[in-house]
């Protein structure tokens, strides 16, 4: 296991080094190149390193395993490997709804008998770190003087000895003021086929927690079941990782009282008047310096309420097949984005495959919440602005140039964000997209309350189009988030959201809908087999 880990490390400074000054001019990429894409459904994380070393894929993203990047790195120029920081963020959850985990002194307890550096040593080799906070280290707002227990089985055993627990003869844990052990508990976690990483760091906390007193097993399960009892609050515990938003008021979606609705970010289902009140501040801020002092302020209050255990955060690494020039990766952004899938091109080839680590499942923007799924919808959805690759900074999207403004509306300040449209925008069914469709886009996430948006425009007061190519949208507060809120949410033609009945029920692919104006178009998905997509010749880069 040493010399594997030691291995790991070279690997990985091998890696950084090829990439630490790359860079990429987004004014350079017009695309798609290829003509033809598909997303081919491979769980099994060996099974797709093998697809690309024989060429059956030219793209997998998302490796985690240590041997799987030995192996990779070794293929001479056959494959080309990337590395970039992630916002990547695993860690476990419990249900606070429910007793034993709504009290603070055993998730606290639990906390210290997480082994991370042996877990991140074991699993990951120098591919991941461990986590002790609640933004991982790649954000400007992870706060470093966040307190990082050590292992300490037997702190955590007197930490809650202290608080009026005790052990029967056989060992296993009593609540205060309570004769009965605790009942046994499962953690949720993917199945060892799709996620073999996490079933396995599952099954070792769950051994952690035994040994402590609490009878655990881990219960690895198929990834959209295991959402969906989730999404139903039906759990005990469960790992899970997250790919975070570069900006911290994330904390607000996942940790907020008003976000615990069924449907909602915060799992756990913690809810802290105090924690609130500083999420506020972070969702509220006014600038950068009061974000940065709210930032590490949350961070703070959820160390001390452990709604979740971070675990580890671990970085990007992507692979590509022999032959594709146009690739992007940087230090920032991994081979796997949509980058890439603008500006890869070989001679001779109009079609390109990824690895895709799961189905897609519904493919329903309203509903669907699970990273694959978007992998998929953030190909056809476009959005006012996009990332730029290498700094993370904005950049025009559909909107080519925007003003965010304080002003005095009934006597209050507010943010007002004026977006002018780029020109000759097409939907890809070839119809104009104007200013209408991101206001009605905005208006119907607000007016139906959707869980997985309504955080982006619970404060939103007014939207005016004062001609087809301006969208003015006024907040009724002051926010340095504002802006990254509305900005970034994928836009839909307004004629077809005028017709759904029901969003949660709403079938897209059947009923026509699933009309976008991102890169590219949906043309068939055979669920556990892949998803078919065509360049959209009408998308705003699309090589003329």
């Amino acid at each position: 296991m040493r010399k594997r880990c030691l291995l790991a490390l070279t690997v990985a400074a091998t890696v950084l080094t090829q990439i630490a000054d790359a860079s990429v001019d987004p004014d350079r990429i017009q695309g798609p190149s290829i003509d033809e894409l598909y997303m081919v459904v491979i769980k099994d994380p060996d099974a797709r390193a093998l697809a690309l070393e024989k060429g059956e894929v030219d793209l997998i993203g998302d490796i985690a395993s240590p041997a799987i990047i030995d192996r990779l790195s070794r293929a001479d120029d056959r494959i080309s490997m990337s590395m970039a920081k992630s916002f990547h963020a695993l860690s476990m959850g419990m249900n606070l709804r429910r007793n034993p985990w709504n009290r603070v002194e055993l998730r606290r307890a639990i906390n210290t008998i997480i082994p991370r550096e042996r877990l991140v040593r074991e699993l990951f080799g120098g591919f991941s770190e461990p986590l002790y906070s609640y933004l991982p280290p790649v954000s400007p707002y992870h706060d470093p003087e966040i307190s990082q227990p050590k292992y300490d089985r037997d702190k955590a055993r007197e930490m809650l000895r202290a608080s009026g627990w005790s052990w029967n003869d056989e060992g296993a844990l009593i609540p205060p003021e309570s004769s009965d052990p605790l009942k046994p508990v499962s953690i949720l976690s993917p199945t060892a086929n799709s996620a073999p990483t996490t079933a396995e760091l599952a099954s070792r906390i769950a051994d952690e927690m035994t040994a402590l007193g609490i009878p655990t097993q881990a219960e690895p399960m198929d990834f959209s079941t295991m959402l969906a009892r989730l999404d139903a609050r039906n759990f005990d515990c469960y790992v899970m990782a997250w790919s975070l938003t570069r900006d911290p008021d994330v904390l607000y979606s996942l940790y907020h009282s008003s976000m615990d609705v069924p449907g909602g970010y915060n799992l756990p289902g913690v809810r802290s008047s105090t924690l609130d009140e500083s999420i506020e501040r972070l969702r509220y801020a006014p600038d950068e310096e009061s974000a940065m002092t709210a930032a590490h302020q949350s961070q703070k209050l959820l160390s001390e309420l452990v709604p979740v255990v971070p675990i580890y955060s671990r970085s990007s690494v992507g692979a590509v097949g022999k032959g594709w020039s146009g690739t992007v990766a940087t230090t920032a952004t991994s081979v796997d984005s949509i980058w890439t899938l603008l500006s890869a091109y070989r001679d001779g080839h109009d079609r390109f495959k990824m690895a895709l680590e799961d189905d897609p499942r519904a493919i329903n923007p309203f509903t669907s919440s699970s990273a694959t799924a978007w992998k998929v919808l953030g190909l056809i959805y476009d959005s006012l602005i996009e990332i730029d690759p290498t700094t993370l900074g904005d950049r025009p999207g559909l909107a080519e140039s925007w003003k965010v403004e304080t002003v005095t509306v009934a006597g209050g300040e507010v943010t007002r964000i004026t977006f002018k449209l780029k020109e000759g925008l097409l939907w890809q069914d070839g119809s104009p997209l104007t200013s209408s469709d991101p206001a009605e886009t905005i208006r119907y996430i607000a007016e139906n309350e959707i869980p997985r948006f309504f955080d982006n425009v619970s404060d939103l007061m007014a939207v005016e189009t004062p001609d087809e190519s301006t969208l003015t949208v006024t907040m009724d507060s002051i926010s340095y988030w504002h802006f990254h809120h509305i900005a970034g949410l994928p836009v839909l033609p307004a004629k077809v959201l005028r017709k759904i009945d029901d969003w949660k029920s709403w079938q897209p692919m059947e009923d026509g809908g699933l009309i976008g104006s991102g890169p590219f178009v949906l043309k068939e998905y055979r669920p556990g087999e892949f998803v078919r997509f065509s360049s959209n010749e009408h998308y705003r880069r699309y090589r003329r």
